[in-house]
């Protein structure tokens, strides 16, 4: 095998993925690398397929995985429908729905097609491990690094220290997107504090669209493309 390829050094960034930083209280961590042998072996089956290759892609920010996501396929915006029917890959350990996923990979079709789609692109997150919040009936549920501004200080320096490793994998910095306004909002505090990119170009949250803009759809992949380059 070639060395450094970019699934090569995805797959060694995902294996040795840990956060033991504080933590607020009511938050934890997931990390589905350690809780789940095949999200290791689907996740390297996913990046030998669309990134065996040296090349500069661009860099799409997303927020935190998912619990239902990446926060168990491995692969970011990926539930394990989408990485069966459109990837190939399947996963017998769990079944997903996830519906960010749906809207990211109607964006990808009409790209050209994931082949096409992640040749260009590189897609994850300044915080790459999937954050739960405990509600007051005791249930864990989604959240994000800046639903809370003590998780946010807590976590700000390793968001800084990743987005860092992920840039080193080979990624084109004079222009990133990223998805979600509020998100966009803290990347820029980063970027200001740790000069990464020097563009940043602001799409609405897959999460927004499919839940509150689905009849208009069609008008954000538009969006998406049009900011691609298609």
């Amino acid at each position: 095998m070639m060395p450094n390829l970019f699934a090569d050094k995805i797959i060694s960034f995902n294996r040795h993925l840990t956060y033991n930083g504080p933590l607020p209280a009511g938050f934890q961590v997931m990390n589905p690398y350690l809780d789940n042998p095949e999200t290791l072996k689907v996740m390297a089956q996913f990046y030998r397929k669309y990134y065996s290759d040296a090349a500069t892609r661009k860099f799409i920010i997303g927020i935190n995985p998912s619990r239902h996501g990446a926060g168990v396929t491995g692969v970011p915006f990926t539930d394990t429908k989408r990485l069966d029917r459109v990837c190939g890959i399947k996963m017998d350990s769990a079944h997903t729905h996830e519906v960010s996923s749906v809207f990211m990979y109607e964006m990808i079709t009409a790209y050209g097609g994931a082949g096409s789609f992640y040749k260009k692109f590189y897609i994850n997150s300044p915080f790459p491990l999937a954050i739960v919040r405990q509600a007051e009936n005791g249930k864990w549920l989604n959240a994000n690094y800046y639903d809370d501004q003590k998780l946010f200080e807590a976590v700000k320096n390793f968001m800084i220290e990743s987005l860092k490793k992920h840039i080193s994998l080979g990624l084109d910095t004079s222009e990133v997107f990223i998805l979600g306004k509020k998100n966009a909002g803290f990347i820029n505090k980063l970027n200001n504090e740790a000069k990464l990119f020097e563009k940043l170009t602001i799409l609405e949250h897959p999460r927004f669209i499919q839940q509150y803009k689905s009849k208009e759809k069609s008008r954000y992949i538009d969006q998406y493309l049009l900011a691609f380059g298609i």
